[in-house]
This record gives structure tokens, C-alpha cells and sequence, in this order.
């Protein structure tokens, strides 16, 4: 994967939190669309600031399970290689 360029990096941090607070606006209409809205949109913050990847870094060593739920729901490559790991010990 090709580093990010200046301009690609802060087009995904609008467009990421631009698709958060959508999500909030989008959330008291009938059906999941804000939780998928907001899934989208903090996948794009993460994978574009530092800061967010650090918060989110401290939230998976305080809370584990949490953490291990959102790794397998953005489909992480790294959690899909430690689930992998932590079975081919398990056997």
C-alpha cells in the first residue's frame, strides 16, 4: 500500500467525519442506516488520523472484547491474523 498523500489523507478525514455526524442525522429515521453511516465514517477516520488510531488503540487494551468486536466487524487484517494465531495455538 502506497503512503498517503496530504491532500488523500485530509479528504478522508472530512469525508470520514463528514459520514459521523450524517450518522447522527440519518440515526432516528426507522432502520440501521446510521449504524452503517457511522461505521463507514469511523473506518475513514481511522485509517486517516493518528490521534483516532491511538484512541482507538487505548480502547481495545481497556476493553478487549470491545475492541475485538469492532476489529472483526471493519474485517482487520491483523485481527484476522491474531484470530488465526490464537487458534493454530489453541490446537
Amino acid at each position: 500500500m502506497e503512503p498517503k498523500t496530504g491532500h488523500r489523507r485530509i479528504v478522508g478525514l472530512a469525508s470520514g467525519w463528514t459520514l459521523i455526524v450524517l450518522a447522527g442525522l440519518i440515526g432516528p429515521l426507522p432502520g440501521p442506516g446510521g449504524i452503517l453511516v457511522f461505521a463507514a465514517g469511523a473506518a475513514l477516520v481511522l485509517r486517516n488520523s493518528a490521534w483516532a488510531k491511538r484512541r482507538y488503540v487505548h480502547l481495545k487494551r481497556r476493553r478487549p472484547r470491545v475492541g475485538h468486536l469492532c476489529d472483526r466487524a471493519m474485517r482487520r487484517p491483523s485481527a484476522l491474523r491474531r484470530h488465526a494465531i490464537a487458534k493454530d495455538r489453541a490446537d
